[in-house]
């Protein structure tokens, strides 16, 4: 493999990635934390708000701290993009994981240009039409996950992999 071709996602499978987990505090953040069996056996940074939430849950865990709040908040789109550059950088994660919300649009932008895997996992609670993240991070999301067989009509070439909460 040259280095111009982007990893493939299954690299993810190995104990050994780097992981970024990015995403919103509160239910995003509690979606994800499910998902520590695999998680946890990795080399994993987060990104999330400073919320006591996202502070309680993620106490002895390597976190970065981004911007909020960000829907229709352009000043900490460019700020949470800045930190994306500054994370991408330090950390080069192997693979990039969200739930959404907003704050993982720059990183999916950025990682797609370093051609580093991204995952989006769709929220649970949104069976009938997509979220707004899931839309803008689609065209550079790597592979799409759903939580309900309803939720694959939305998403051509999506997965289900069931309920995470």
């Amino acid at each position: 493999m040259t280095t111009t071709e982007p990893r493939p996602v299954d690299d993810a499978l190995a104990p050994s990635i780097r992981v970024l987990m990015v995403c919103s505090s509160g239910g995003h953040l509690a979606q994800l934390m499910t998902l520590r069996p695999w998680w946890s056996q990795r080399d994993v940074c987060w990104v999330t708000f400073p919320t006591e939430d996202g502070k309680s849950l993620l106490a002895g865990q390597r976190a970065v701290y981004a911007y909020h709040p960000t829907t229709r908040n352009v000043k900490n789109l460019l700020r949470n993009t800045w930190l994306a550059v500054q994370v991408l950088r330090r950390e080069r994660p192997d693979v990039i994981v969200t739930t959404g919300a907003g704050v993982a649009l720059p990183f999916f932008v950025l990682g797609k240009l370093s051609r580093v895997p991204t995952v989006y996992i769709e929220v649970f609670d949104r069976i009938d039409h997509p979220t707004l993240t899931a839309r803008l991070c689609r065209p550079f999301t790597s592979r799409m996950l759903v939580q309900w067989d309803e939720q694959q009509q939305l998403y051509s070439g999506s997965a289900v992999v069931g309920r995470l909460l």
